[in-house]
């Protein structure tokens, strides 16, 4: 029975090969007793400034379990790991069904109920609007060089989703045993194997464009059909049932089961479920600016001085509550080591997003800072008041930046209203104009984002500086609605609809996207076994 030890620290300066001597040591052995020594957890304790240490736990095995069991009963840190999932593979019955299953979006939620269904035995058919990775990448380079956008395939429209255009963050704050499976599967595709250990993992969108072209290719070996160029724009039913999908406006598919995966930017497929009566809900969100530092300064804030190359670079998480308006302003999506890019979908509107590579090794760091809206703000009651909402704010930065996807922005400290400001530089593609950033937001996001910003640099004394740059908008923070479903995943109105993922409003970032779309293939592989 494997055994985990926890808090077991090393400096920057040392190695972890010295890892498995420490735990040894610890319990009163020697390495060469322990088996199957491996890496669970890996973190960095930045508490003390002037001590920074790198945080392990560790699992392992010995031949005299007893032994060890009573010699440390009484350490805190030692415990036993009753079942390790690697060892005990699910079991998936094969199934064979005539149903007709459609996957509508290839991002995280899309691809994992695929790669579900295909341990079933089971196929679908995956429509989406956007491109393959690899011309999606050439599509989102052009709109950052010149301006101009494809509608259809871009930062949030195609093969891998939006986060493909991100820092594929794979944290989660969920503990569902699901997410071991994910990241073994992001593993076997190709993500770096230190995913399953890190305490904050991300695989880069450089590295994660690869590991999606090749599950694409795994899910074609299984006999999925992948259809690029092709979007969801109607349903067609009957007595409450699914029957049917169109495909860009013409062509008509027999379809019995559609996992909805379209994202949350897939305003034209909220249109069209209004008029189809799904039933929807507007759903709050959260909307505000990015803001772009050095990263050494980021790193010299977190760390107390220039990080060590063997630390990783800094981020930081910060949030602030106005307990008399109820507004909270916090960081979302930091990437460190990254870059803000533009990320709209329709044309007549800016939308910024951070991105960062594998390696993280960009000489800025950015985030969202973002403030919480709630449905009471949209301005109207039916399910699509938060899309409206959004569009207006997203046109209003368009007009803003100059009406060519130039993005607004203004040096922090001219934000804050203090002096020593400086010109406004930002690595945001296609571009910045500056401007004063009142009139891009709501005046009480202005106002809440003032006061959370006064209360990060308390956290973060150097936060507030004049190499610091804000970017507008940051509007597409999560879903503006939710698609409602039962207990089992599928519409409450219409039987054969999965809504799946973030853009269905169940969801909210790659992990939890992905274990969403695996439950719903679950769901659907059950009602084949009783049905």
């Amino acid at each position: 029975m494997p055994f985990i030890y926890r808090n077991i620290t090393l400096s920057p300066h040392e190695d972890e090969t010295a890892l498995p001597a420490l735990v040894a040591a610890r319990i009163g052995a020697t390495s060469a007793v322990m088996g199957s020594f491996r890496i669970i957890r890996k973190g960095v304790d930045a508490r003390q400034k002037n001590r920074i240490k790198l945080v392990y736990t560790v699992s392992f095995t010995v031949a005299d379990e007893t032994s060890l069991r009573t010699r440390m009963a009484k350490d805190p840190a030692l415990s036993s790991l009753e079942w390790q999932p690697e060892q005990q593979p699910e079991i998936f019955t094969p199934l064979c069904s005539n149903r007709q299953i459609v996957i509508a979006g290839s991002g995280p939620a899309g691809l994992f109920a695929a790669l579900r269904l295909a341990e079933y035995g089971l196929t679908a058919t995956i429509i989406e609007r956007g491109q393959p990775v690899e011309q999606r990448a050439l599509a989102v380079q052009q709109f950052w060089r010149s301006g101009l956008l494809d509608p259809e395939s871009n930062v949030q429209f195609g093969e891998g989703g939006a986060g493909t255009f991100s820092d594929g963050k794979l944290t989660s704050r969920s503990k569902d045993p699901l997410v071991p499976w994910v990241l073994d599967r992001l593993v076997a595709f190709g993500a770096p194997p230190e995913v399953n250990y890190l305490a904050k993992p991300h695989i880069g969108t450089d590295r994660l464009r690869r590991v999606v072209s090749t599950i694409r290719q795994y899910l074609l070996e299984k006999g999925f059909q992948i259809r690029f160029g092709s979007r969801l724009s109607d349903i067609e039913t009957r007595a409450g049932t699914l029957a049917s999908v169109t495909i860009n406006d013409t062509e008509q598919m027999q379809c019995d089961l559609l996992i909805l995966a379209t994202g949350h930017s897939a305003r034209d497929t909220y249109e069209m479920l209004f008029r189809r009566d799904v039933p929807m809900e507007r759903k709050p969100f959260a909307m505000g600016l990015r803001v772009e530092h050095p990263q050494s300064l980021i790193d010299r804030i977190q760390y107390g001085g220039p990080r060590h190359p063997q630390v990783s670079v800094a981020d930081y998480a910060l949030a602030w509550n106005n307990t008399a308006t109820g507004r909270s302003a916090y960081s979302f999506c930091m990437c460190p080591g990254g870059v803000v890019i533009g990320g709209a979908s329709e044309a007549g509107g800016v939308v910024t997003n951070g991105m960062s590579g594998q390696k993280r090794n960009s000489p800025f760091a950015n985030s969202a800072l973002v403030v919480n809206v709630t449905v009471e703000d949209f301005g109207g009651k039916d399910p699509l008041a938060g899309v409206r909402f959004q569009r207006q704010w997203e046109r209003q930065a368009f007009a803003a930046g100059g009406s060519d996807y130039q993005a607004p922005a203004q040096n922090l400290l001219a934000f804050m209203g203090l002096p020593g400001k400086k010109t406004a530089s930002s690595t945001y593609r296609p571009g910045i104009i500056e401007t004063e950033l009142d009139s891009v937001l709501p005046p009480y996001i202005i106002t809440t984002l003032r006061e959370g910003i006064t209360s990060f640099d308390r956290r973060m004394r150097g936060f507030i500086s004049a190499e610091a740059t804000l970017i507008g908008i940051e509007s597409r923070t999560s879903a503006p609605l939710r698609i409602l479903r039962d207990e089992h995943y599928q519409s409450i109105g219409l039987k054969g609809l999965y809504p799946a993922g973030e853009g269905a409003g169940h969801a909210g970032g790659i992990m939890s996207s992905a274990v969403d779309g695996v439950k719903i293939a679950d769901k659907i592989a059950a009602s084949f076994q009783v049905g």
